[in-house]
């Protein structure tokens, strides 16, 4: 079980350090295998940009690039409102919100990022892939970030995405099943660490008088199930930004905001 600890720390009370709770936990017999944290790899900022204009431009070589300008708000040139990015990938349009790794990154496996010429321009930057984040292995095109609600432009993309929580990687054993959720997993922590534990989910559901979908028990050994009419849910409107960084910190791949939800309910 994959839950990251600030998933925990908003179920319940936990002190200690983060090293301080792995070790109580394994103590306690949830043995914790392995502390992931995605951005301990990246050294320099790495921040949320807006592609203002692009040229695609055909290459000798039979590619097409495309001269980008992105704005990154603070991160800007003095004086300037834009930076230059060559970008190989395609997979974006004008207005989109992207992750920048500005000159004097260094990403995932030593990947330095340096202002150089390339492609006839000085490439300011680099607009990045999930798997050169070390997020994932995708690398059909750049990261693109939601835009409602839009991110703050030069913010920091890593804390956007969910790359700056820190993740446990439990083995739980098969007669402590309740662990296998964030839920079950912060009140086991709660217990340990000497924190405090109050059940988010203890309040009983309202009853509905709306119209729902029927619900026919078949088995005789069911001693409980719930159902709950959810309204209000644009099914095209994008992911946020925090539900695809939990999701992905629990190895989970995201797909559309219908199963995604279902999915992080499902883990909490």
């Amino acid at each position: 079980m994959r839950a990251p600890l600030s998933w925990l720390r908003e179920m319940a009370e936990i002190p200690g350090e983060t090293a301080e709770i792995a070790r109580a936990m394994t103590d306690a017999g949830l043995q914790v295998e392995r502390i992931d944290d995605p951005s301990s790899a990246i050294d320099g900022p790495v921040v949320v940009g807006r592609v203002l204009d692009f040229v695609d431009e055909p290459q000798t070589n039979g590619k097409v690039i495309r001269w980008c300008h992105v704005d990154v708000g603070a991160h800007n040139p003095e004086g300037e409102a834009r930076r230059g990015i060559v970008c190989g990938a395609h997979n974006f349009v004008a207005g989109d919100y992207v992750v920048v790794a500005l000159a004097g990154t260094t990403l995932p496996g030593g990947f330095f990022i340096a202002a150089r010429k390339t492609y006839g321009h000085i490439s300011d930057g680099m607009m990045c892939a999930e798997d050169e984040l070390g997020l994932g292995v995708d690398h059909a095109g750049i990261v693109i970030l939601p835009s409602d609600p839009a991110p703050e432009v030069g913010s920091d993309a890593l804390q956007l995405l969910g790359a700056r929580e820190v993740v446990f990687d439990i083995d739980v054993t098969p007669d402590m099943g309740y662990c296998l959720s964030v839920r079950g997993l912060a009140r086991e922590a709660a217990q340990i660490t000497g924190g405090r534990f109050e059940d988010p989910y203890a309040t009983p559901v309202p009853a509905d008088s709306g119209r729902g979908y029927p619900v026919r028990l078949e088995s005789p050994n069911c001693p409980l199930f719930t159902t709950i009419k959810v309204t209000g849910i644009d099914p095209t409107a994008p992911t946020p930004a925090w539900m695809v960084g939990r999701l992905k910190a629990a190895s989970l791949r995201p797909l559309f905001l219908g199963v995604d939800i279902a999915h992080y309910v499902m883990l909490e």
